[in-house]
């Protein structure tokens, strides 16, 4: 029996061809936005290489030193960081990563080279897990002692060195000379917390000023044992904002900072919501994105059977029972779903393929993500199957005089 609904579904799809490539386009490009726009999303947010620890790594953003006549709101400086925020309790390791990459100008064969340096302590090559193509990283003895040593990205050493090994070659970065200690894949630049072209020990830093300031230019990383030691970490910190001594306590009085989650810093400080409310955000408007189609698509079924109204009135003049039509009608439109999912999956592959080839987002290399395409292809299942029921239970209701009439007006 199921395959007579096949086939029958499959003979209406060819010879009704307008209606077939309206319900194909509207399943298809919905489907292909929000497996584009959930895949970014994942990719910018979840635990994957190198920052596969997120869903336990509390960072320190920003702080603010104020007081009655001034105020000072910026990121955590490298003295707060080193001298007060270490020992945590709960914390299994921390480091220091500079908030953003800074673009340093290099000449190779009189060609101009710009790459993005970031500056890290010894500790954040133990929070991140890199895979290294050559060498390993620089360690806590090397940032300690300000070793002039760098990691670099696979594209920083086509740039510089070509084929070949770049371990032990000096790169020149600025005014700086750097060894080459290790070498990693690229790091795509929705990676925030560790994107960059070449890692530098923060002890490479040429003045001294930056070891005793509160506030400054860094994001402290703080890998929690577990998630149930958040609330102890972020209590334990909270402490520690109130032991150091504030440079001039005529102008600054206190100094506050925050410790929060990845998610929680893009949440509340870019889009002013929590978290929670984020996600139900954004289920929310998949929801109703999704709405949208379904609509027309009821409106496109009913078009749809009315036209077939003769055909139901046939079927139902030599004994089609309603359930029978109601099946066939949901078959369809059931199959018309997987087709314009087949369709979807290669046009989602081909939208985030040309989002990452286009250069807008540097190393950008977006997986397919096969979980996020099932669930939106049951959701859009579930609107398929939805949008085809009403219209074919009201069409199997009608009389066979009143469907060879032409059904309802």
């Amino acid at each position: 029996m199921l395959k007579s609904y096949i086939k029958i579904a499959w003979k209406v799809f060819l010879r009704r061809k307008f209606f077939t490539f309206i319900s194909l386009f509207a399943i298809s490009v919905t489907l292909i936005v929000l497996m584009a726009a959930s895949t970014i999303l994942d990719h910018t947010l979840g635990s994957m290489p190198p920052e596969t620890r997120l869903y336990r790594t509390l960072c320190v953003f920003f702080m603010k030193m104020e007081g009655e006549r001034a105020e000072i709101s910026t990121f955590a400086g490298y003295g707060f960081l080193d001298r007060y925020a270490r020992g945590l309790p709960g914390v299994e390791r921390m480091g220091i990563v500079s908030q953003a990459p800074e673009a340093v100008d290099s000449y190779v064969e009189n060609r101009k080279i710009t790459s993005q340096l970031r500056r890290t302590d010894g500790d954040f090559w133990k929070i991140m897990e890199f895979t290294f193509l050559e060498g390993a990283p620089f360690t806590v003895q090397d940032d300690r002692d300000g070793h002039p040593v760098a990691v670099i990205n696979a594209t920083t050493r086509e740039r510089f060195i070509g084929g070949g090994s770049a371990l032990g070659r000096s790169i020149k970065l600025g005014e700086q000379t750097f060894r080459v200690v290790g070498v990693v894949p690229d790091v795509p630049l929705y990676r925030v917390l560790s994107y960059g072209d070449v890692w530098v020990p923060i002890g490479t830093i040429p003045t001294a000023h930056y070891r005793t300031e509160l506030v400054g230019d860094f994001i402290g990383l703080f890998l929690a044992r577990s998630e149930r030691d958040f609330a102890t970490i972020r209590a334990a910190f909270a402490e520690r904002l109130r032991q150091p001594e504030l440079p001039d306590p005529e102008e600054f009085d206190r100094l506050e900072g925050e410790l929060q989650t990845l998610a929680e810093y893009i949440a509340n400080t870019e889009i002013g919501l929590p978290p929670k409310s984020l996600y139900l955000v954004v289920v929310l408007l998949m929801v109703l994105f999704m709405i949208l189609p379904a609509v027309n698509l009821i409106n496109i079924n009913v078009s749809r059977m009315l036209e077939r109204s003769s055909e139901i009135g046939v079927r139902k003049a030599f004994g089609a029972a309603s359930w029978t039509l109601v099946t066939q009608f949901v078959i369809e439109n059931v199959l018309l779903t997987i087709i314009g999912g087949v369709v979807a999956a290669g046009g989602s592959a081909l939208v985030l393929r040309t989002i990452a080839e286009s250069g807008l987002l540097p190393y950008a290399n977006f997986h397919f993500n096969v979980p996020v395409f099932l669930y939106g292809l049951a959701l859009t299942l579930f609107f398929g199957v939805f949008s085809g029921v009403y219209p074919a239970w009201k069409m199997s209701r009608l009389h066979p005089v009143q469907a060879l009439r032409g059904g309802v007006r």
